[in-house]
């Protein structure tokens, strides 16, 4: 992994350190050439395709007569010779193409925990999505085209009511910039923002996860439900004759109260629930199984020779002993720990490395490749 203090060039030569101390989640930073000579890594077409496919989010957004129109994917069709200002959204294409999978991974410096997805939007002439603002960090890497963007650090946030989209009540931009191919901004959140296209372009957004409180609040809740263990049932021996039959007595609410009170998180409940809530593959994800299975010792024989690789859609995090995959956790020992929290970081082992795994970690390996988790061959 690179050390945060080296300048990188996709942060415009400063190193991620400098990058986090003075901007991150702080203030804007305009990065010329933060990827010099970039070109898109699929065309239009292929990115229409993608829109067309029920594992896809995507979203169609059009402004004519100054109303605002938003339908939702797949999308068996785009108004291409239509006069209005219209963009395409899709989300998580690195879920589905590998070069825009390793081009999401060269923001790595920050941590998969936080990654979330590559979003590409394709805009015709004068297309955007209105002044609005995003609730996380966000870098607009230009792919296509140029993309005229205006600024601002606003404290009101108000919305317009009945939009099928969040535009500002009153957008006051500060600061405006032209981006070119391989420019980039980035912007931290709730950070006002426009984007209007200058002819046909493209932009990809690298966005991160952001999850509200009370989402992970009821999510944890939950998930605590499935592990609870209270003995015992209600008993009160020393009842007495009601006076008010519909009252709720004191005895009661104080002996519930107590047992309730038993119910303790501990930080390895909380590192067990942010594992496999964070890896928890999104709804419209969906894995595909290999055309042929291969039995374990053919497995390992394949493994051996050509390494393994985690498919572009599976996530794996890892917390001490704790591994986490696709929503599952499982503990392992210290040697099994290397091999695995390695997986998690390259993302891919190697002959090598896999030489050194264990049975018990191969023979998982087997199953997450039947499982279209894990794919044969090492760094893609």
């Amino acid at each position: 992994m690179k050390k945060l203090s080296i300048p990188l060039p996709l942060l415009g030569d400063i190193s991620p350190d400098q990058f986090f101390t003075e901007y991150w989640q702080k203030k804007p930073l305009l990065i010329r050439q933060a990827i010099p000579d970039f070109s898109p890594l699929l065309s239009a077409e292929e990115l229409f395709a993608l829109a067309g496919k029920d594992d896809v989010e995507s979203r169609l957004i059009s402004f004519f007569k100054q109303h605002w129109e938003m339908k939702n994917g797949p999308l068996a069709q785009l108004p291409l010779e239509e006069p209005k200002d219209w963009t395409l959204l899709v989300q998580g294409v690195n879920l589905h193409h590998r070069a825009t999978d390793a081009l999401l991974r060269q923001f790595r410096f920050i941590p998969d925990a936080r990654l979330d997805d590559l979003m590409i939007s394709y805009a015709t002439d004068g297309g955007g999505v209105g002044p609005h603002f995003d609730s996380y960090d966000v870098f607009l890497l230009q792919a296509h085209g140029q993309r005229r963007w205006r600024i601002g650090a606003q404290k009101d946030l108000g919305i317009i009511e009945g939009m099928p989209l969040k535009i500002l009540r009153d957008f006051q931009p500060e600061q405006e910039f032209i981006l070119e191919p391989g420019d980039m901004l980035y912007l931290p959140p709730h950070y006002a923002h426009e984007g209007i296209a200058i002819g046909e372009c493209m932009t990809y957004s690298i966005g991160f996860r952001a999850p509200s409180f009370q989402e992970m609040g009821e999510s944890f809740l939950q998930f605590m439900s499935d592990t609870i263990d209270l003995p015992g049932r209600y008993v009160d021996p020393d009842l007495k004759a009601s006076v008010y039959p519909a009252e709720i007595s004191a005895e009661m609410l104080n002996t519930v109260s107590e047992q309730l009170a038993k119910i303790v998180f501990t930080k390895d409940d909380m590192a067990i629930f942010l594992g496999e809530h964070l890896t928890e593959p999104k709804s419209s994800v969906f894995f595909t199984s290999p055309k042929k299975t291969l039995s374990l010792k053919l497995f390992i024989q394949s493994a051996q020779k050509k390494g393994v690789s985690l498919a572009l859609k599976t996530q794996m995090l890892y917390k001490g002993k704790h591994i986490f995959i696709n929503g599952e956790s499982f503990e392992v020992n210290k040697e099994d720990k290397l091999s695995l929290s390695t997986l998690a970081n390259q993302r891919y082992l190697d002959s090598n490395e896999i030489a050194s795994a264990s049975g018990d970690v191969l023979e998982a390996f087997c199953i997450w490749y039947e499982d279209g988790w894990l794919e044969l061959g090492g760094k893609k």
